[in-house]
Protein backbone atom coordinates (compact mmCIF):
# COMPACT_ATOMS: atom_id res chain seq x y z
CA UNK A 1 0.00 0.00 0.00
CA UNK A 2 1.57 3.17 -0.94
CA UNK A 3 2.35 6.09 1.85
CA UNK A 4 -0.48 8.39 2.40
CA UNK A 5 0.25 12.35 1.79
CA UNK A 6 -0.96 15.07 4.14
CA UNK A 7 -0.42 18.23 3.56
CA UNK A 8 0.04 20.38 6.65
CA UNK A 9 -0.21 24.41 6.95
CA UNK A 10 2.01 25.86 8.96
CA UNK A 11 4.02 22.72 9.73
CA UNK A 12 7.14 24.68 10.87
CA UNK A 13 5.61 25.67 14.11
CA UNK A 14 5.43 25.00 17.37
CA UNK A 15 2.83 21.89 17.06
CA UNK A 16 4.13 21.29 13.52
CA UNK A 17 7.51 20.26 15.07
CA UNK A 18 5.84 17.09 17.15
CA UNK A 19 3.04 16.56 14.63
CA UNK A 20 5.35 15.70 11.53
CA UNK A 21 7.32 13.41 13.81
CA UNK A 22 4.20 11.43 14.77
CA UNK A 23 2.93 11.14 11.03
CA UNK A 24 6.32 9.82 9.78
CA UNK A 25 6.69 7.21 12.12
CA UNK A 26 3.36 6.00 10.98
CA UNK A 27 4.58 6.31 7.49
CA UNK A 28 3.43 9.54 6.08
CA UNK A 29 4.54 11.35 3.60
CA UNK A 30 4.54 15.50 4.90
CA UNK A 31 3.99 18.41 2.52
CA UNK A 32 4.65 21.18 4.75
CA UNK A 33 3.65 24.74 3.76
CA UNK A 34 5.09 27.13 5.95
CA UNK A 35 6.86 30.42 5.78
CA UNK A 36 10.51 31.14 4.97
CA UNK A 37 10.71 27.30 4.34
CA UNK A 38 14.47 27.67 3.53
CA UNK A 39 14.82 27.73 7.69
CA UNK A 40 12.53 25.00 8.21
CA UNK A 41 15.25 22.58 7.12
CA UNK A 42 15.35 20.68 10.75
CA UNK A 43 12.18 19.47 10.05
CA UNK A 44 13.81 16.69 7.39
CA UNK A 45 15.98 15.32 10.02
CA UNK A 46 12.57 13.77 11.28
CA UNK A 47 12.15 11.12 8.61
CA UNK A 48 14.04 9.32 6.36
CA UNK A 49 15.00 11.39 2.61
CA UNK A 50 11.83 12.35 0.42
CA UNK A 51 9.84 11.86 3.45
CA UNK A 52 9.52 15.41 4.03
CA UNK A 53 8.86 18.25 1.69
CA UNK A 54 8.40 21.84 2.83
CA UNK A 55 6.65 24.27 0.42
CA UNK A 56 7.19 28.21 0.57
CA UNK A 57 3.80 29.64 1.26
CA UNK A 58 1.93 32.51 1.59
CA UNK A 59 -1.37 33.22 2.43
CA UNK A 60 -1.70 36.14 -0.26
CA UNK A 61 -1.96 33.19 -2.96
CA UNK A 62 -3.06 29.52 -2.56
CA UNK A 63 -2.15 28.09 -6.67
CA UNK A 64 1.19 26.44 -4.97
CA UNK A 65 -0.77 25.20 -2.27
CA UNK A 66 -3.46 24.12 -4.07
CA UNK A 67 -1.22 21.77 -5.82
CA UNK A 68 -0.07 19.58 -2.82
CA UNK A 69 -3.69 19.50 -1.87
CA UNK A 70 -4.86 18.36 -5.06
CA UNK A 71 -2.24 15.13 -4.67
CA UNK A 72 -3.11 14.68 -0.50
CA UNK A 73 -5.12 12.14 1.69
CA UNK A 74 -5.07 14.62 4.78
CA UNK A 75 -5.03 18.24 5.00
CA UNK A 76 -4.09 19.41 8.65
CA UNK A 77 -4.57 23.35 9.07
CA UNK A 78 -2.56 24.62 12.30
CA UNK A 79 -2.28 27.93 11.31
CA UNK A 80 -2.92 30.14 14.13
CA UNK A 81 -1.66 33.54 15.64
CA UNK A 82 -2.22 35.32 19.36
CA UNK A 83 -2.07 39.00 18.42
CA UNK A 84 -2.75 40.82 15.41
CA UNK A 85 -0.01 43.02 13.51
CA UNK A 86 -0.11 45.43 10.64
CA UNK A 87 0.17 42.30 8.16
CA UNK A 88 -1.83 39.87 10.32
CA UNK A 89 -5.28 39.85 11.15
CA UNK A 90 -7.68 37.55 13.27
CA UNK A 91 -10.12 37.27 10.55
CA UNK A 92 -7.69 36.46 7.53
CA UNK A 93 -5.72 33.99 9.44
CA UNK A 94 -8.68 32.31 11.12
CA UNK A 95 -11.46 32.49 8.97
CA UNK A 96 -10.48 32.88 5.42
CA UNK A 97 -7.77 30.48 5.39
CA UNK A 98 -9.53 27.55 6.33
CA UNK A 99 -12.70 28.62 4.02
CA UNK A 100 -10.70 28.59 0.91
CA UNK A 101 -8.38 25.47 2.17
CA UNK A 102 -11.80 23.48 3.19
CA UNK A 103 -13.22 24.45 -0.46
CA UNK A 104 -10.17 23.42 -2.31
CA UNK A 105 -10.65 19.93 0.27
CA UNK A 106 -14.18 19.34 -1.32
CA UNK A 107 -13.03 19.74 -4.97
CA UNK A 108 -10.80 16.82 -4.67
CA UNK A 109 -9.96 13.58 -3.18
CA UNK A 110 -8.74 14.77 0.53
CA UNK A 111 -10.50 12.27 2.70
CA UNK A 112 -9.47 14.31 5.91
CA UNK A 113 -9.58 17.39 6.66
CA UNK A 114 -8.14 18.25 10.47
CA UNK A 115 -8.68 21.83 11.16
CA UNK A 116 -7.04 23.20 14.77
CA UNK A 117 -9.40 25.48 16.52
CA UNK A 118 -9.37 27.02 20.51
CA UNK A 119 -11.41 26.26 23.43
CA UNK A 120 -13.82 29.35 23.76
CA UNK A 121 -14.47 29.53 19.54
CA UNK A 122 -17.53 31.49 19.96
CA UNK A 123 -19.33 33.77 17.60
CA UNK A 124 -21.12 36.03 20.65
CA UNK A 125 -17.82 36.76 22.14
CA UNK A 126 -16.23 40.10 22.62
CA UNK A 127 -13.01 38.81 21.62
CA UNK A 128 -12.09 39.00 18.17
CA UNK A 129 -9.57 35.73 18.48
CA UNK A 130 -12.76 33.64 19.43
CA UNK A 131 -14.85 35.04 17.08
CA UNK A 132 -12.28 34.21 14.31
CA UNK A 133 -11.70 30.78 15.41
CA UNK A 134 -15.53 30.40 14.89
CA UNK A 135 -15.85 31.95 11.78
CA UNK A 136 -12.86 29.52 10.10
CA UNK A 137 -14.73 26.30 12.17
CA UNK A 138 -18.16 27.25 10.88
CA UNK A 139 -16.63 27.78 7.26
CA UNK A 140 -14.86 24.88 7.17
CA UNK A 141 -17.60 22.68 8.17
CA UNK A 142 -20.04 23.78 5.87
CA UNK A 143 -17.78 23.40 2.64
CA UNK A 144 -16.25 20.21 3.46
CA UNK A 145 -18.38 17.31 5.28
CA UNK A 146 -15.01 15.77 6.31
CA UNK A 147 -14.21 18.15 8.74
CA UNK A 148 -12.62 17.40 11.94
CA UNK A 149 -12.37 20.11 14.48
CA UNK A 150 -9.74 20.02 17.26
CA UNK A 151 -9.90 22.49 20.11
CA UNK A 152 -7.00 22.93 22.19
CA UNK A 153 -6.75 24.33 25.53
CA UNK A 154 -3.44 26.65 26.30
CA UNK A 155 -0.65 24.26 24.72
CA UNK A 156 2.41 23.59 26.52
CA UNK A 157 6.32 22.59 25.83
CA UNK A 158 9.95 23.27 25.55
CA UNK A 159 8.95 25.96 22.75
CA UNK A 160 5.92 27.47 24.53
CA UNK A 161 4.92 31.32 24.61
CA UNK A 162 3.76 30.31 27.97
CA UNK A 163 5.67 28.54 30.30
CA UNK A 164 8.55 30.29 28.99
CA UNK A 165 7.17 33.62 29.16
CA UNK A 166 6.44 33.16 32.92
CA UNK A 167 9.97 32.08 33.72
CA UNK A 168 11.42 35.15 32.18
CA UNK A 169 9.56 37.39 33.67
CA UNK A 170 11.10 36.19 36.72
CA UNK A 171 13.34 38.98 36.48
CA UNK A 172 10.85 40.88 38.33
CA UNK A 173 10.28 41.46 41.87
CA UNK A 174 6.65 41.23 41.46
CA UNK A 175 4.59 39.91 38.60
CA UNK A 176 0.90 41.63 38.16
CA UNK A 177 -1.96 39.21 36.82
CA UNK A 178 -5.10 40.16 35.29
CA UNK A 179 -7.15 37.26 35.36
CA UNK A 180 -5.60 35.62 38.11
CA UNK A 181 -8.73 33.03 38.76
CA UNK A 182 -9.00 32.63 35.37
CA UNK A 183 -8.97 28.91 35.10
CA UNK A 184 -7.71 26.71 32.22
CA UNK A 185 -6.72 23.18 31.34
CA UNK A 186 -2.93 23.10 29.93
CA UNK A 187 -1.95 20.40 27.35
CA UNK A 188 1.25 18.98 26.63
CA UNK A 189 2.28 19.32 22.84
CA UNK A 190 2.96 15.86 22.45
CA UNK A 191 -0.38 15.14 23.20
CA UNK A 192 -1.83 17.86 20.89
CA UNK A 193 -0.25 15.81 18.61
CA UNK A 194 -0.93 12.70 19.14
CA UNK A 195 -4.76 13.81 19.36
CA UNK A 196 -4.16 14.95 15.60
CA UNK A 197 -2.94 11.43 14.54
CA UNK A 198 -5.31 9.89 16.48
CA UNK A 199 -8.37 11.81 14.88
CA UNK A 200 -7.10 11.35 11.25
CA UNK A 201 -7.23 7.14 11.93
CA UNK A 202 -10.78 7.49 13.68
CA UNK A 203 -13.14 6.32 11.09
CA UNK A 204 -17.13 8.10 11.35
CA UNK A 205 -15.35 11.11 13.14
CA UNK A 206 -16.60 13.41 10.02
CA UNK A 207 -18.09 16.84 11.33
CA UNK A 208 -16.97 16.15 14.93
CA UNK A 209 -15.28 18.70 17.00
CA UNK A 210 -12.85 17.24 19.94
CA UNK A 211 -12.38 19.89 23.08
CA UNK A 212 -9.12 18.73 24.69
CA UNK A 213 -7.10 19.24 27.45
CA UNK A 214 -4.70 18.33 30.29
CA UNK A 215 -5.22 16.10 32.65
CA UNK A 216 -5.99 19.45 35.72
CA UNK A 217 -8.23 22.49 35.32
CA UNK A 218 -5.88 25.29 37.22
CA UNK A 219 -6.22 28.63 37.86
CA UNK A 220 -3.77 31.16 35.79
CA UNK A 221 -2.35 32.62 39.12
CA UNK A 222 -1.38 28.99 40.44
CA UNK A 223 -0.07 27.86 37.17
CA UNK A 224 2.21 30.82 37.16
CA UNK A 225 2.79 30.20 40.88
CA UNK A 226 3.65 26.28 39.55
CA UNK A 227 6.32 27.66 37.17
CA UNK A 228 7.91 29.80 39.54
CA UNK A 229 8.47 27.16 42.13
CA UNK A 230 9.49 24.42 39.10
CA UNK A 231 12.63 27.20 38.54
CA UNK A 232 13.09 28.13 42.34
CA UNK A 233 11.93 31.65 42.18
CA UNK A 234 10.53 33.15 44.80
CA UNK A 235 8.26 36.20 43.47
CA UNK A 236 4.97 38.03 44.38
CA UNK A 237 2.36 37.37 42.28
CA UNK A 238 -0.38 39.93 42.13
CA UNK A 239 -3.52 40.69 40.50
CA UNK A 240 -3.91 43.35 38.35
CA UNK A 241 -7.43 45.14 37.96
CA UNK A 242 -9.17 44.69 34.42
CA UNK A 243 -9.37 48.18 33.79
CA UNK A 244 -6.02 49.07 34.21
CA UNK A 245 -4.68 45.82 32.15
CA UNK A 246 -6.81 47.36 29.51
CA UNK A 247 -5.58 51.07 29.78
CA UNK A 248 -1.65 49.17 29.48
CA UNK A 249 -3.09 47.34 26.83
CA UNK A 250 -3.78 50.04 24.53
CA UNK A 251 0.10 50.71 25.06
CA UNK A 252 0.97 47.59 23.95
CA UNK A 253 -0.84 47.61 21.47
CA UNK A 254 1.43 49.42 19.04
CA UNK A 255 4.27 47.52 19.64
CA UNK A 256 4.81 45.48 16.82
CA UNK A 257 5.15 42.46 19.29
CA UNK A 258 2.99 42.68 22.32
CA UNK A 259 4.92 41.58 25.21
CA UNK A 260 2.62 41.17 27.79
CA UNK A 261 -1.44 40.80 27.42
CA UNK A 262 -3.05 42.63 24.76
CA UNK A 263 -6.60 44.19 24.93
CA UNK A 264 -8.02 40.66 22.42
CA UNK A 265 -6.44 38.91 25.72
CA UNK A 266 -8.18 40.95 28.42
CA UNK A 267 -11.35 40.23 26.73
CA UNK A 268 -10.47 36.54 27.11
CA UNK A 269 -9.90 36.73 30.33
CA UNK A 270 -13.02 38.56 30.69
CA UNK A 271 -15.25 35.85 29.49
CA UNK A 272 -15.32 31.76 30.68
CA UNK A 273 -12.94 29.75 31.30
CA UNK A 274 -11.37 27.82 29.42
CA UNK A 275 -11.55 24.88 30.12
CA UNK A 276 -13.40 21.33 28.40
CA UNK A 277 -17.32 21.20 28.37
CA UNK A 278 -19.35 18.67 27.88
CA UNK A 279 -20.73 19.78 24.92
CA UNK A 280 -18.18 17.30 22.42
CA UNK A 281 -16.13 14.61 22.20
CA UNK A 282 -12.48 14.62 24.34
CA UNK A 283 -9.39 13.20 24.43
CA UNK A 284 -11.30 10.23 25.93
CA UNK A 285 -12.56 9.47 22.52
CA UNK A 286 -9.63 9.68 21.02
CA UNK A 287 -8.10 6.80 23.82
CA UNK A 288 -5.68 9.24 24.98
CA UNK A 289 -4.48 9.83 28.56
CA UNK A 290 -2.71 12.78 28.83
CA UNK A 291 0.34 13.94 30.50
CA UNK A 292 0.95 16.29 33.92
CA UNK A 293 1.68 19.76 32.80
CA UNK A 294 3.09 21.00 35.49
CA UNK A 295 5.39 17.91 36.17
CA UNK A 296 6.56 17.38 32.44
CA UNK A 297 7.61 21.45 32.32
CA UNK A 298 10.68 20.55 35.04
CA UNK A 299 12.12 18.68 31.46
CA UNK A 300 12.55 22.50 29.97
CA UNK A 301 12.76 24.82 32.78
CA UNK A 302 15.82 23.74 34.39
CA UNK A 303 17.25 26.48 32.21
CA UNK A 304 16.07 28.96 34.20
CA UNK A 305 17.02 28.01 37.76
CA UNK A 306 20.12 29.43 38.88
CA UNK A 307 22.60 27.33 38.16
CA UNK A 308 20.44 25.67 34.93
CA UNK A 309 20.97 21.58 35.01
CA UNK A 310 23.18 21.85 38.09
CA UNK A 311 21.00 23.75 40.26
CA UNK A 312 19.12 21.84 43.21
CA UNK A 313 15.92 20.29 42.86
Amino acid sequence: MKNQICTILGGGGFIGRYLVRNLTKKNYRCIISTRKAFQKGYLKTQATPGAIELIDWSPNSFSGLKEAIKNSDVVINLIGILYETRKQKFYDIHSIIPDVVSKICSETNVKKFIHISAIGANENSKSLYQKSKHQGEVKATNNFKNTVILRPSVVCGAEDNFTNLFSKLSILPVIPLVGIDYKFQPILVDDVADAIVKAIELKGNEGKIYEIGGPKVISFGDMVKSILKTINKKRFVMPMPMPIAKIQSMITDLLPFPPILTKDQCEILSEADNVVSDNNLTLKDLDIEPSDVEETMKKWLWRYKDGGQFAKA
